[in-house]
């Protein structure tokens, strides 16, 4: 049976309130009440910031220990590489990740690349040199092009031990689509919502308004069930972070997966 790490890309929206946070409380305390219903969160501030370890600590205390962390990639590692640099920004970024190494909280280092790159030579040899650089620890690659999505690059990725980032999204034609691939001992899943008509259109909120309908996340379960044959552990996140709509999601996603697989 797999071990299932359920919650939310993000976590400091004031306009979680009400739906997670109460009304008045502090935007200090809001990891800790989030530590106190998801056992995972996915950060995603370090990609527009880059993290130091500090800031891994401070989280850690926060969440009193009780949390798992996926830690997004900093965008000079993905979206805005520079050849001269990238290197160091990938020694430091490895750097502040070490308290959450050390404590065993660190579930996933994850890499989204943009929809711009694409399964090309130089694009491949430039995640060849980055896995190379973070070896040691956990990684997810999210593609959002579906030239990558073939047994080549699943090979590829089940030789070094990386995660193939299953992504929930509008089916558009460049995409990659839904498929059940697992290529490390831990399966990843991330959740954007399914709204094409502003998924090129829109910003960072409007891409991601969507709220599951249960009867969505209930037929995702036979899904969930195959991906649980091969992996040992499986993180499910929700970046559908506008309104709250995440926290909703997750909650019932932890419903249908602790009836699904209890006893199992």
């Amino acid at each position: 049976m797999a071990t299932f790490y359920i919650g939310t890309s993000g976590y400091d929206y004031p306009d979680w309130r009400g739906v997670l946070y109460p009304q008045e409380l502090p935007r200090e305390q809001f990891l800790a009440c989030y530590a106190d219903q998801f056992n995972a969160l996915e950060l995603n501030y370090t990609y527009y910031g880059m993290p130091e370890a500090k800031h891994m600590d401070a989280m850690i205390k926060r969440s009193g220990s009780r949390l798992h962390f996926s830690v997004k990639a900093h965008r000079s590692l993905t979206h805005d590489i520079s050849l001269s640099k990238w290197r160091d920004e990938a020694a430091r970024f490895c750097e502040a990740m070490r308290p959450l190494q050390e404590r065993k909280l660190l579930l996933s280092v994850l890499f989204q690349f943009p929809e711009s790159f694409h399964y090309q030579i130089d694009e491949r040899r430039y995640l060849d040199d980055l896995v190379r650089t973070f070896a040691g620890l956990p990684i997810t690659i999210e593609f959002r092009h579906a030239s990558w999505q073939q047994d080549r690059v699943y090979q590829a990725f089940r030789k070094k031990g990386l995660a193939w980032c299953i992504t929930d999204m509008p089916a558009l034609k460049t995409l990659p689509a839904q498929l059940p691939v697992v290529t490390a001992k831990s399966a990843y899943i991330r959740f954007h919502g399914r709204n094409a008509a502003q998924w090129y259109r829109g910003n960072a909120t409007t891409r991601y308004d969507y709220q599951y309908s249960d009867e969505e996340l209930s037929r995702f379960m036979p899904f969930l069930e195959t991906i649980c044959h091969t992996a040992q552990v499986v993180q499910v996140y929700f970046n559908n972070h506008a309104k709250g709509q995440a926290v909703v999601n997750a909650r019932k996603m932890k419903i249908l997966a602790d009836k699904t697989f209890s006893g199992r």
